[in-house]
C-alpha cells in the first residue's frame, strides 16, 4: 500500500486568480526516499501541506480531490491523528522550535499526547539525530545545523511513518547538509521511514534519493527513479531545476562525440569517473590572479584591529565569537565569507554595519572607527541585505520601501532614483505590491534594490541565493555582477560554493571565529586542511576534475570541459598547456580506498 496517495488534487488559495495545485496525481510507496523538484512557486510546499492536513484544516482554500496518508483521509482526519503518521520539518525550521532545552523540544509532541514515556521517546529521537549529548543544552546554544536536526528529532519522536522536509539543506553549510542527509538515509534504510524532501540541490538527490518527482505550474510532470530523473536535463532546465553538473558535462561530451550517443548520463562523481576516465583529460592551467597593484596600496575599506566580541548566555560562560581578529578588506574587492554555521560570518557583517560594536579592539570604515559614526553615517557607507528578504520590508509597497531611506535622508530626487531601481531590478510591474506577499525571487530582487538605494560604498549580502531555483539564482548572480560601478566592494556570506566560484576574487574562510583561510578560490579549495577543518565542499565539478587529475582546478562546467581536447576541437577551443605532474600519494590520501573515483565514508 502506498504511504501517500493523491488523486486529482486541485487547490486554490483565497482570492487567487488560478489554482496553485492542478489535478495532481502522486503515489509514494512505503519506504521510498522521494525528492520533489520544481521552480519557486510551482506548488511544492502547498502539495506537502495537503499531506499533513495543514491544508485544509489551518490554511483555507478550495481543495478538491483526495489525499490519503497511511490509509487516512488527510482532508477529514483529525490533525492530531495525522501527526502520529506524518512528521513535517519546515523550511524555516527555527520557527518550529518552541521549548527552551533540547530534550524539552524533542519530547514536546509526545508530552502533548500524554505519552507516559515522553522523555524516553525524546531521547530516542535525539539519538537517531546525533544530538543525545546535547539533551541538556538550551536551544540557543546550538548551531544552525544542530537546530535543524533538533526540529527533525521533534518531528520523529511520535514515530511517524512518513517524514516530510521542506528544503532541508537550504540554510546549512555543506558539512551539516551532508550530516542531515545521512540521518535521513539512516531513518529510511534502517528504520523503514518514508522520506519526502522538497529539494533544489540535485547533487543531494543523486547521492541519497531513490525517486524524484518534477512539478511544473502546479502539476506533477513525471515521477521516476532518481538516477533516471536526473538524466532528463531538458525537462529539469525547463522547470528551473539545476541538473547535476556532471550530467551536463556528459551531455556536452556526447555532443562532441567523446561519449557514445546512447550511453546513460552520469550523475555522481563515481559515475563520472567511470564515464570520463577513458577520455584524454588535460586540465588547462589556471590563470594567475592580478597582483593588485594600486588596489594593494589603497587604504582598506574595512579594517578589523584586534577585535573581540561575544554574546551573553543564560547558561554557562558567554560565547566568544572573535578574539583578537585582524583583517583588512580593500576597495573594489569581491569577497566571499564561507564557513560552517556559527563560524562568525553574520557577526562579522553586523560589526561592519554597526549593528554590533566590538567589545575589544576597533572596526574601521575608511580609517574611521564605527564607534564614532552614527546610524545615518554608517548606513550611508554600508548596507546589509538580510538572508530573509522579508525583513527588509517595512512599508506597504516596494516603491515606498525603496524610497524610505532616501526620503529619511532628504535625498531630493528620491522618487526618480526609486524608479531607476525599479527598472534595473525588473520590479516596475510590482512597484505597488507589498514585498512580503511576493515570490522568493521577487523578494530577493526587491531587497537588493533597497540595499543599494543610498549608493553605499560597501554592500553586504547574507546568503543571497538560499532557497532559490536555478532561474532565480542565475538572475541574482547576474544582478550582483552588474553592481560593479554602482557599489564596487561587495561581501557575500554564503554556503553556495558555485556562487563563490562565479563571484569572488577573494575567499575568507572562518572556523570558530578564526580566519583559517584567506586567498583566491584556487588557494582555498586546493588546501585540503582548510577544506576539511572548515567543512566547506567545493562545487561538484571541482571534485570531478580532481578525481580525473588531482592537479585540476575546475570551478565551472566550462573549466572542466576545456580540459578535454575532444570537446575543444568540437567547439573551436584552444589547446591546453601540459598539466603539472600529479602527486599520486595525495590522491590516495583524498580517496582512502585508493581509487580516486571513490569517496571515504564521511563524504558519502
Amino acid at each position: 500500500m502506498p504511504a501517500v496517495t493523491l488523486r486529482d488534487v486541485t487547490f486554490t488559495y483565497p482570492g487567487a486568480a488560478a489554482p496553485t495545485l492542478r489535478h495532481v496525481d502522486l503515489d509514494v510507496p512505503e519506504g521510498d526516499f522521494l525528492a520533489i523538484m520544481g521552480a519557486n512557486g510551482c506548488g511544492k510546499s502547498t502539495l506537502c501541506k495537503t499531506m499533513n492536513g495543514l491544508i485544509p484544516h489551518f490554511i483555507v482554500g478550495d481543495l478538491t480531490g483526495s489525499v490519503e496518508v497511511c490509509g487516512m483521509d488527510a482532508a477529514t482526519a483529525d490533525v492530531g491523528g495525522l501527526a502520529r503518521r506524518i512528521g513535517y520539518v519546515y523550511q524555516d525550521f527555527e520557527n518550529q522550535l518552541v521549548r527552551p532545552t533540547v530534550i524539552d523540544e524533542a519530547s514536546f509532541a509526545c508530552l502533548n499526547y500524554a505519552c507516559d514515556d515522553y522523555l524516553e521517546r525524546g531521547m530516542r529521537a535525539l539519538e537517531l539525530c546525533g544530538l543525545a549529548d546535547r539533551a541538556g543544552s538550551y536551544i540557543w546554544q546550538l548551531s544552525g545545523g544542530q537546530k535543524h536536526l533538533l526540529a527533525l528529532a521533534g518531528a520523529i519522536a511520535l514515530g511517524p511513518d512518513v517524514i516530510v522536509l521542506d528544503e532541508p539543506v537550504a540554510q546549512l553549510d555543506p558539512y551539516h547538509a551532508r550530516q542531515t542527509y545521512e540521518v535521513l538515509r539512516d531513518l529510511n534504510e534502517n528504520h523503514g521511514k518514508t522520506i519526502i524532501v522538497i529539494e533544489h540541490h540535485t547533487d543531494f538527490i543523486a547521492d541519497y534519493c531513490t525517486s524524484a518527482a518534477l512539478m511544473h505550474d502546479g502539476a506533477i510532470t513525471w515521477t521516476l527513479p532518481a538516477h533516471e530523473a536526473l538524466q532528463r536535463i531538458d525537462d529539469l532546465e525547463g522547470s528551473d531545476v539545476h541538473p547535476p553538473q556532471i550530467a551536463l558535462a556528459g551531455r556536452e561530451l556526447k555532443r562532441a562525440g567523446a561519449l557514445p550517443p546512447h550511453a546513460p548520463l552520469p550523475t555522481t562523481v563515481e559515475e563520472g569517473f567511470a564515464a570520463f576516465s577513458g577520455i584524454p583529460f588535460i586540465p588547462l592551467a589556471t590563470e594567475s590572479a592580478p597582483d593588485g597593484g594600486t588596489l594593494a596600496d589603497a587604504m582598506p575599506e574595512v579594517s578589523f584591529r584586534d577585535v573581540g566580541v561575544g554574546y551573553r548566555s543564560v547558561k554557562g560562560a558567554p560565547r566568544r565569537v572573535f578574539d583578537g581578529l585582524d583583517l583588512d578588506i580593500l576597495p573594489g574587492e569581491k569577497v566571499a565569507l564561507v564557513g560552517s554555521n556559527g563560524a562568525g560570518k553574520s557577526t562579522l557583517m553586523k560589526l561592519m554595519c554597526g549593528l554590533i560594536k566590538p567589545q575589544e579592539g576597533e572596526v574601521l570604515l575608511e580609517g574611521e572607527s564605527t564607534r564614532a559614526l552614527g546610524p545615518d553615517e554608517l548606513s550611508d557607507k554600508v548596507s546589509l541585505v538580510y538572508q530573509n528578504p522579508e525583513q527588509m520590508f517595512i512599508k506597504d509597497s516596494i516603491r515606498a520601501d525603496i524610497e524610505f531611506a532616501m526620503r529619511a535622508r532628504g535625498v531630493p530626487d528620491a522618487a526618480e532614483r526609486a524608479e531607476e531601481l525599479l527598472e534595473r531590478f525588473r520590479l516596475r510591474d510590482l512597484a505597488d505590491q507589498d514585498g512580503r506577499l511576493m515570490s522568493g525571487g521577487q523578494m530577493r530582487r526587491a531587497s537588493l534594490a533597497i540595499g543599494i538605494a543610498l549608493d553605499p560604498a560597501i554592500l553586504l549580502l547574507d546568503e543571497p541565493t538560499a532557497n532559490l531555483d536555478i532561474g532565480t539564482r542565475q538572475e541574482i548572480v547576474r544582478l550582483v555582477g552588474e553592481l560593479r560601478g554602482v557599489t564596487d566592494t561587495v561581501i557575500i556570506a554564503t554556503h553556495d560554493m558555485e556562487l563563490v566560484c562565479q563571484f569572488a576574487d577573494r575567499v575568507i574562510v572562518l572556523c570558530d571565529g578564526e580566519v583559517i583561510g584567506d586567498g583566491a578560490p584556487d588557494e582555498i579549495f586546493m588546501d585540503a586542511e582548510v577544506v576539511e577543518r572548515s567543512g566547506i565542499r567545493p562545487p561538484e565539478i571541482f571534485e570531478m576534475g580532481q578525481a580525473l587529475d588531482c592537479g585540476a582546478a575546475c570551478y565551472t562546467l566550462e573549466d572542466f570541459l576545456r580540459g578535454f581536447p575532444a570537446w575543444r576541437a568540437a567547439t573551436g577551443g584552444r589547446e591546453a598547456p601540459a598539466a603539472a605532474p600529479c602527486d599520486a600519494d595525495a590522491a590516495v590520501r583524498r580517496h582512502p580506498s585508493g581509487n580516486p573515483s571513490e569517496k571515504g565514508d564521511g563524504e558519502r
